[in-house]
């Protein structure tokens, strides 16, 4: 009977070596999310005035901006299933219109509680006049996983879209959108619950398991080291 040959000596410590690099991968880059994350909230903190915004200007994330337009009432977007204080809600996204043709900018006029019967048409009226809208530069919100389309088959507005992506919007509107999402300031009219905060997943979570993965690998290499020396010797 043919007996199986041992595995050569040195695969474990090659196997090991290698999680040891993906450990301190893993660590590396929850330091550069929780970099990010710092700078971002560092960026809500400074912002302080609303600068005036036209399209081309460059901006940065959560930036208070102010824009002219005209809102397109007419084809709105309600976001469904936003939680909020562990409720069930609605965003309502309305384009607003800032002329020449120009990618249309999406304003989160804010959360509306679900009831039975959705956003009414009603809370959905706008002026129709021109107007100056205030907030801080954002973005659509993302699901971690998604199934499906985001917009369900309909000829009515407003749109019901779950999760929906910047070139989702663009097709139901026939236009292109802007990069950004203005997040309505909530000192401004014709908006609803506002709390714009940046993630509360921050910095401190990130370098925690940081912290974690560089001691998994730590361990590991110590592991590693110590069986290596027991064998040699």
């Amino acid at each position: 009977m043919n007996k199986k040959a041992p595995l050569p000596s040195w695969l474990p410590l090659l196997v090991g070596s290698a999680l040891v690099l993906q450990f301190a991968g893993l660590g590396a880059w929850q330091i550069s999310r929780g970099l990010e994350k710092r700078a971002t909230q560092q960026a809500y903190k400074a912002e302080s005035d609303f600068a005036e915004w036209q399209h081309g200007d460059a901006i940065r994330p959560f930036q208070r901006l102010r824009a002219d337009g005209r809102y397109d009432a007419e084809r709105q977007i309600v976001l469904d299933n936003i939680i909020i204080n562990s409720r069930y809600g609605h965003y309502v996204l309305t384009p607003l219109d800032i002329g020449d043709d120009l990618p249309l900018l999406l304003v989160n006029r804010g959360w509306i509680e679900k009831d039975s019967a959705g956003p009414d048409s009603l809370e959905l009226e706008l002026p129709a006049t021109g107007v100056t809208v205030r907030g801080r530069a954002g973005s659509l919100p993302k699901a971690g996983y998604k199934m499906g389309d985001a917009f369900p088959l309909s000829d009515t507005w407003p749109k019901h879209a779950v999760y929906p992506s910047q070139t989702e919007v663009e097709a139901v509107l026939g236009r292109p959108v802007q990069d950004f999402v203005l997040l309505m300031d909530h000192d401004e009219q014709h908006g609803y619950l506002r709390h714009w905060v940046p993630a509360e997943f921050g910095p401190g979570k990130h370098f925690g398991y940081a912290l974690q993965w560089f001691a998994m690998g730590a361990v590991l290499m110590g592991l590693l080291i110590w069986n290596y020396r027991k064998k040699r010797f």
